[in-house]
């Protein structure tokens, strides 16, 4: 293996770095930074060309697309603009502009020789004293406890203290030899280079017209083209072999004959152009398409960074969070969307990750509608309610290879979502809604992560981790953030006391691996037992008249009270009651073992007709959490985050003794520069997080989710400000280019005062 094998040698190169979120743009542009600086760093030419990047809007809502992506821009601080039909064609004087609605142009944007690129990167490390060994073939590794000691090799073994597994296409491969599952598939990617052009036409952009389905870079006077085809083949599913290396795969005409053609109607000229070569190498691609980094689940001292299917973007910044990483035990910046942990075991099995890393790959340039939902690799994990409430009209959304119910409807509707207007749902999830603040509902939440930590050692390693006081009597419920040294958010969940050495913990569905691993880290032993148990959420003002009716137990005020947990019969069924709400009302998690669970439902149903019982999804609970003004972790509260800015300084307990990030807690309860903000606007705003925040026409932040509140009958949507800003007035959100006014509400925006939760 030489340095550029596999993927990078044959890699287009464009570098483009605006992202969804705040933190993954940074990263893009730690990269640009890198590439104005690294040649005369290193005396190495990289060939950057820092030309800006097009992109158009060949439809409407392509169009609705970029600006929501406008206004995202311009709460990071980052330079993009909307340009008009006539202002894209002078910027790329070779487009047509039949069926363009608009574009953006980044100015900062470019591209880059990948090889060159690389061999820069060699030469700034080597100067650094770094020893690299071309020709050299990992072999094997030997493993000692949770750790790699040794990296075997063709020249022989190197002791390590650690292992970053960074090998590209062959990453997966390398990851099964130390018994890691790693879900980074390889598929096959193309693109043309063409002959120059006849007339010179000095520095185009980068172009990219994705409901075309194709970029185009300039390529030494001609161009270099490619698109993303739908249901490219798989490039050994199992693992590409080793000896795989500086090779191209046989180009395949007929399938980039719709690119082709697709680039030809927007660019005549390119269709006048002869082609010099149609190559078609293997790139990685994740389940979701976007790169995977981070430290390896059961290796202590093993990271990773690969998958990245737009890998030379990203190498720059990915470099430095990496190096962060290791040196730091996290980086300086969450990286959640590009964190391993998202991912759990569904993923790494091979017909799940190449199925969905087609699909994802095939959907790169697709319209990305908030709210969208996977087709494939569906149907995996059900619960035992599946059936019943599909009967019922559940319309299911896909959450960490689970089914989950989003919302009801007649059976056989499907999502409609949409960017500016309301999705098909909107008012399905406002009867929802209704009916779990007037009456009851049920919501299937057997997805959520269940883990229990047990033994003499179990209140201990939790009270050491946990922000808030565990040391509460056993049926205790504790919410409690779990921090890092820096007072970050790492971990947002509920801690159940059943026993002074019995305790069991619930997170969110796709949360389970991250957290796990953190707790597992920080000397936590656990064990997850979420395929055990079903849960049924009960919540409503009516709850508990439903929930007396079937229950031999006291569930009243006094013997059951908020935040209590208690083992109880409801029928036939063994319930682990947990009295907490995500909707903000009366409630209780029913944790249930799965044989009981269709007859617990039947049960509360038959029970509750008469007191107006309903089904509720997922997308009732968001509308009905904006309301109640509690937080999703990974929005609102992340590790960039702590808890006073937050809002949640409630759930620290800085007087309990040392735990993990208490003094900088401390610290940041005295000096809280940011706070997060509840604001209102009147009727509907068609929010999804990303819309620019403005305070007396300044861009001051974006927003981290939003929606609309259907008891108030307002739109609602969270953000950060500056704490000297917290009561003020004049803030604007910017929608869809449209400025609404809106209003800072000082507390929650429903039931203030916790009354329909506790004093009932």
């Amino acid at each position: 293996m030489q340095l550029t094998h596999g993927s990078t040698w044959h890699a287009a190169g464009l570098v483009g770095q605006l992202r969804s979120k705040r933190n993954l743009t940074r990263l893009m542009q730690n990269s640009v930074a890198l590439y104005r600086t690294l040649e005369r760093e290193t005396g190495q030419a990289i060939d950057w060309h820092e030309v800006g990047s097009l992109r158009l809007a060949s439809s409407a809502e392509r169009w609705s697309e970029l600006k929501r992506a406008e206004t995202t821009a311009r709460g990071f601080g980052f330079e993009m603009m909307l340009l008009t039909p006539r202002e894209a064609q002078a910027k790329f004087p070779l487009i047509t502009l039949e069926g363009i609605v608009g574009a953006a142009w980044v100015p900062s944007d470019g591209y880059v020789d990948p090889s060159s690129l690389t061999q820069a990167l060699a030469k700034g490390a080597r100067a650094g004293g770094v020893r690299i060994l071309q020709d050299t073939r990992v072999t094997g590794f030997e493993i000692r406890g949770r750790r790699v000691g040794t990296v075997q090799t063709s020249k022989g073994p190197i002791d390590c203290e650690t292992v970053v597994i960074a090998a590209g296409i062959w990453s997966r491969a390398v990851a099964k030899l130390m018994g890691v599952s790693l879900p980074a598939a390889a598929l096959e990617h193309q693109y043309v280079v063409t002959e120059p052009l006849k007339e010179r036409v000095p520095s185009l952009p980068t172009l990219r017209d994705p409901d075309r389905n194709f970029y185009l870079k300039p390529e030494v006077g001609g161009f270099a083209v490619g698109g993303w085809e739908m249901g490219t083949p798989s490039f050994h599913a199992g693992g590409v072999p080793f000896e795989f290396a500086r090779e191209l795969l046989p180009p395949n005409m007929e399938r980039f004959e719709e690119i082709a053609l697709a680039t030809a109607t927007r660019i005549p000229a390119f269709g006048e152009l002869g082609l010099k070569q149609l190559i078609n190498g293997p790139i990685p691609v994740s389940p979701d398409g976007e790169p995977i980094m981070g430290r390896a689940t059961g290796r202590d001292n093993v990271f990773v960074a690969c998958g990245f299917t737009s890998g030379i973007a990203a190498a720059g910044g990915a470099g430095r969070a990496m190096a962060e990483w290791i040196v730091q035990g996290t980086p300086e910046m969450d990286l959640w969307p590009f964190d391993l942990r998202r991912f759990g075991d569904f993923h790494s099995g091979t017909r799940a990750l190449h199925e969905r890393a087609v699909h994802a790959y095939g959907s790169y340039y697709h319209l990305h509608y908030p709210g969208e939902e996977l087709t494939v690799a569906r149907d995996a994990r059900r619960s035992p309610l599946w059936q019943i409430l599909k009967a019922r009209g559940a319309v299911y959304g896909s959450k960490f290879g689970w089914e989950r119910p989003n919302w009801f409807s007649s059976p056989g509707t499907e999502d409609q979502p949409s960017f500016e207007g309301k999705p098909n749902w909107f008012d399905a999830v406002a009867a929802e809604h209704r009916a779990t603040r007037e009456r009851v509902a049920l919501f299937d939440l057997t997805s959520f992560t269940k883990l229990e930590v047990t033994g003499r050692d179990a209140f201990a390693s939790l009270q050491r981790v946990a922000a808030n006081d565990l040391d509460k009597p056993d049926g205790s419920v504790v919410y409690t953030q779990l921090c890092n040294e820096r007072g970050g958010i790492e971990a947002d969940l509920t801690i159940v006391r059943l026993a002074a050495d019995r305790f069991y913990v619930v997170t969110g569905s796709g949360f389970g691996v991250r957290d796990g691993h953190w707790l597992r880290q920080n000397g936590v032993e656990l064990r997850e037992v979420t395929s055990s148990r079903a849960v049924i959420n009960l919540q409503g003002p009516r709850a508990r008249e439903l929930l007396s009716r079937v229950s031999e137990d006291d569930v009243s005020n006094a013997a059951f009270p908020y935040l209590a947990a208690r083992e109880i019969r409801v029928g036939y069924a063994p319930v682990l009651a947990l009295r907490v709400t995500y909707a903000g009302e009366l409630g209780w998690e029913l944790h249930v073992p799965g044989e009981y669970a269709l007859h617990l439902y039947e049960t509360l149903w038959r029970a509750g007709e008469d007191l107006g019982v309903a089904n509720a999804g997922y997308r009732a609970l968001d509308s009905l959490r904006l309301e109640k003004g509690y937080r999703y972790w990974s929005s609102e509260i992340s590790p960039d985050t702590n808890p006073y800015e937050a809002g949640l300084g409630f759930a620290v307990a800085l007087d309990k003794g040392d735990f993990i990030g208490r003094a900088a807690l401390q610290k940041a309860k005295q000096n809280v520069k940011r706070k997060l903000a509840c604001f209102l606007m009147d009727g509907f705003v068609p929010l999804h997080g990303g819309e620019a925040i403005l305070h007396e026409g300044r861009v001051i932040e974006t927003v981290t989710s939003g929606g609309y509140g259907h008891t108030i009958g307002r739109s609602i949507a969270y953000g950060f400000v500056p704490a000297e800003l917290a009561r003020a007035q004049g803030f604007e959100i910017d929608s869809f280019g449209v400025r609404h006014a809106a209003q800072i509400s000082a507390r929650a925006p429903y039931d203030p005062e916790r009354r329909k939760i506790v004093d009932c």
